[in-house]
């Protein structure tokens, strides 16, 4: 019957063994873990080697006792052992009873066939046993968890570890395997990280010159009898107290160039050249430039032999010189150099690079205001350099309207120094006695009386540095609104956008910020054509194909396109006066049709006369300048006959055949204001493309 339990009593034995074993040898185990854990990731190459001798005997001293208190402790399970324990999974002891002999009623037929029938029903419990599974829970004996942390250690070694690193303790031996195959080396030079380079395995570089990055990091590993390897090196330029050149592990930065070697049996030597590291360099291209809002780009290029890693740009009131007088005469605040860190470009090299410092300083102190522009650039080293001082505007948003560029020049007497701070009330009330002409708005007007009221208060109080900034921002929202306004009619609108672009020729502006304002110009005259034709329309003074009756004036928008392209050409030209006097006769232009609207058969005689003044004056410029051109070419070109020059057969200019600008005696100028751009605008001059 117990030949069918021969796999659960095996396993049951096994199971046993598994537990008395587990609690006699736990601490061999763990120290043979902590051993080949400590093996298995090279402590022994890098302790000295009395060091690893100490460790290795203490191992092996434990590693024995361990060994004896578990042989003693250690005792082997019997089969009757393994068969209680199985009997003691199941039900009424069944095992135990097959092997029981019936003693009493022995002989009894009705005894023998109860005690056949019990054999049977336990031969039956018996035949369901299982191996139980062994208790291997050994907390009792470990309770400070020695083996977790062995078997912490053993798992760490065989993650990071190697198993080939077990035979180098075989090395520290003297007289071993070590000496017999004689010493080894190992060498790592490791460029700095931000050179990008890779590192170089010494063992793989054959006697040769070395060409490497300054502070370069050069690792030795010295195997085999102390002494038997030496380094010989002139690099590192290191002086003072240094270490021993048979030290097992060398470590040095290469500073300078000379002679690396690594002396004794199966040493190596290399000539080192270093390639320096030069400081970044970086200098300005430019000069600041602003857009219409205020937006200031200042170009700059950059460049580094291994890239630039960063750098900034400081910006410091130039006092020496700022034009002391008015609100700038008394001595200013002490205020804050302002740093920003350089532009580096998002992606692509670092190596050289373009690019553009973009901010607004419109709402700055300094807005407008000498300053001087330092660019420094870093490198991975940490070496800086410098551009050249640029001594410049700090460029920001100018204001065109006269009452806003006031306002915004007291905001900033006022952040120049609290002192101004009774001036900026005085000039704000004489400003706002008598506002009739000045303020456009009675919005405006009311702002400008509620600062006004706010800042004395402040000044007779002591004005606190919160006040000043909250006053100063309330000013800037003024001269925002006298400068922008709330305009929502196209004729409001146009002076506005012509009142603009007259003072920013007057000012000096720059072309793109010229350009931006006539583009507005162009916007405001054509809403204000299209105003212009809707209420024609309304008032019944076009018929029902959209044209004007006979005797009324008559401009389509290609002409207006024409007049302000001429304009344009002009300011390009640097004819600051001849485009200002241009914009002042469109603008009598645009208001004669104003005044023309709604009377056709009155107005369309002087609107038409002023069209076609203005279509002369442009065309009067024009024929000066291909004159002017025409003079030159027969300067440089003797043998050029008069009125033979390329493209120009008119000896006054006059692009076609027998046509002159002056007067009216060719087809162009009898045409009026409709056709003008074909007298003017169509000349193949330089004078007048």
């Amino acid at each position: 019957m117990l030949n069918r339990l021969r796999w659960p009593l095996r396993l049951t034995l096994a199971g046993l063994f598994a537990e008395r074993a587990l609690r006699a040898f736990w601490p061999f185990g763990s120290v043979v873990m902590v051993a080949l854990s400590t093996l298995m990731l090279g402590l022994q190459d890098i302790l000295p080697v009395p060091a690893v001798w100490t460790g290795a005997v203490l191992t092996v001293l434990a590693a024995g006792a361990a060994l004896v208190w578990g042989v003693r402790r250690m005792q082997l399970p019997t089969r009757g052992e393994a068969v209680l324990r199985l009997d003691r999974t199941l039900p009424g002891r069944p095992i135990n009873a097959l092997l029981d002999d019936q003693v009493i009623g022995a002989g009894d037929a009705a005894s023998e066939a109860l005690w056949q029938a019990h054999q049977a029903r336990m031969a039956q419990r018996a035949a369901q046993a299982q191996a139980p599974k062994p208790d291997l829970q050994i907390s009792s004996a470990d309770p400070y968890a020695l083996r977790h942390m062995a078997l912490l250690a053993f798992a760490v070694a065989v993650i990071f570890g190697s198993v080939w690193r077990i035979s180098t303790v075989a090395e520290a031996a003297q007289g071993g395997t070590a000496e017999f195959a004689g010493p080894a080396w190992e060498g790592w030079l490791e460029p700095p990280r931000y050179t990008g380079l890779p590192a170089l395995y010494l063992n793989d570089m054959d006697d040769a010159d070395l060409t490497v990055p300054v502070n370069s990091r050069v690792t030795l590993r010295f195997y085999g009898q102390a002494g038997a390897l030496t380094l010989d090196e002139t690099v590192s330029g290191r002086t003072g107290e240094l270490p021993s050149a048979a030290d097992p592990e060398q470590a040095f930065t290469i500073t300078r160039s000379g002679h690396l070697a690594v002396t004794g049996r199966g040493g190596q030597s290399w000539d080192v050249a270093v390639i320096p590291d030069a400081p970044p360099r970086i200098a300005l291209t430019g000069v600041p430039e602003v857009e219409a809002d205020g937006l200031m780009t200042l170009p700059f290029e950059a460049s580094d032999d291994y890239g630039v890693t960063g750098g900034e740009v400081r910006i410091t009131l130039d006092e020496a010189a700022v034009d002391r007088r008015h609100g700038l005469a008394v001595a200013p605040e002490p205020r804050d150099a302002i740093v920003l860190d350089l532009p580096l470009p998002l992606s692509g090299g670092r190596a050289a690079f373009t690019d553009k410092l973009v901010e607004d300083f419109s709402r700055h102190p300094w807005a407008n205001l000498p300053v001087i522009y330092t660019f420094t650039a870093r490198d991975g080293a940490e070496q800086s350099s410098s551009a050249a001082a640029l001594h410049a505007e700090l460029a920001a948003r100018r204001f065109f309207d006269p009452l806003a560029a006031a306002v915004a020049e007291q905001r900033r007497d006022l952040l120049w120094s609290k002192a101004n701070a009774g001036r900026v009330a005085q000039i704000l009330r004489t400003v706002s006695h008598r506002p009739e002409g000045l303020f456009r708005s009675h919005t405006a007007y009311l702002r400008a009386r509620v600062i006004l009221r706010r800042l004395e208060t402040y000044t007779a109080a002591g004005l606190a540095l919160e006040w000043q900034e909250e006053i100063a921002e309330a000013l800037w929202d003024l001269a925002l609104e006298l400068e922008e306004g709330d305009i929502g009619d196209a004729l409001e609108r146009l002076r506005r956008a012509q009142d603009r672009l007259s003072q920013a020729m007057r000012d000096g502006a720059s072309d793109q910020e010229i350009a931006e304002l006539m583009q507005e110009l162009r916007d405001a005259t054509e809403d204000y054509m299209r105003q212009l034709q809707r209420q024609a329309q309304a008032e019944g003074q076009q018929d029902e194909r959209g044209e004007m009756p006979d005797g009324a004036m008559q401009m389509t928008q290609d002409d207006l396109q024409a007049m302000m392209d001429r304009i344009q050409e002009l300011m390009e030209q640097g004819r600051m006066a001849e485009a200002e006097q241009a914009l002042r006769e469109l603008q009598e232009l645009m208001e004669n049709m104003r005044v023309a609207q709604g009377q056709p058969g009155q107005g369309g005689g002087e609107g038409q006369q002023a069209m076609e003044g203005l279509a002369e004056t442009l065309r009067e410029q024009q024929g000066l300048s291909d004159q002017a051109f025409r003079d030159l070419q027969e300067q440089f070109n003797p043998n050029a006959r008069a009125g033979e020059s390329q493209g120009n057969e008119g000896r006054d200019g006059g692009q076609g055949r027998g046509q002159s600008h002056q007067g009216g005696e060719g087809g162009a100028g009898q045409e009026g204001g409709s056709q003008q751009g074909q007298g003017g605008g169509g000349s193949q001059s330089p004078g007048g493309q």
